[in-house]
């Protein structure tokens, strides 16, 4: 179905420790506008797109949208090396600590974890083509509010790459809605 190649879709070498940011960044994980609700939604929409083109378009964004998960932990991973329990405890992530030490977790940046429960697929394709346009809006956003809270270039960077991967994902979206409500669905 696709091949894995060991390489982020967009290069993260954080050199500075930052917990706070960590802490921000962490939601585009798990949060309500994150990758991985946006991975899930696309896969499961696809198997109801009424055109081979629709369901590889679904297919291929939803495989993108993993290797931005990827990158999402990759980037809180390398801001979180070295961090004390006392850090962690100072920015709030004393609960996420108790419960998954330094491993990764899916939740938001109030530590909600992630849920299923908000993932639309109602199983018409300009219905859930909507709602992915207006996902990949909210995931834009997000990142440009990430972005707003940094002034390190080696986050900046991956944040304006996956903010970009949004605009296209949407425009794609946008083209298949059009082109699916012209034919009547």
């Amino acid at each position: 179905m696709f091949k894995y190649e060991k390489k982020l879709p967009y290069p993260i070498n954080v050199k500075r420790k930052d917990v706070k940011m960590a802490k921000y960044i962490i939601t585009q994980f798990g949060g309500p506008n994150g990758e991985l609700g946006a991975f899930l939604r696309y896969f499961s929409q696809k198997f109801t797109m009424p055109t081979a083109e629709g369901k590889a378009l679904l297919n291929d964004i939803a495989v993108e949208e993993m290797g931005h998960c990827e990158m999402i932990c990759t980037m809180v991973t390398q801001l979180l090396k070295g961090a004390s329990v006392e850090e962690l405890m100072e920015h709030g992530l004393s609960a996420n600590y108790a419960e998954h030490g330094m491993g990764i977790f899916p939740n938001d940046s109030n530590g909600i974890p992630f849920t299923a429960a908000s993932l639309q697929s109602i199983g018409n394709p300009v219905a859930d083509l909507a709602e992915d346009m207006a996902a990949e809006e909210k995931a834009r956003v997000t990142y440009e509010h990430l972005i707003d809270m940094t002034n390190d270039d080696d986050l900046i960077d991956p944040l304006l790459f996956l903010r970009q991967r949004e605009v296209v994902h949407y425009r794609w979206f946008k083209d298949l809605y059009k082109k699916y409500k012209k034919m009547g669905y």
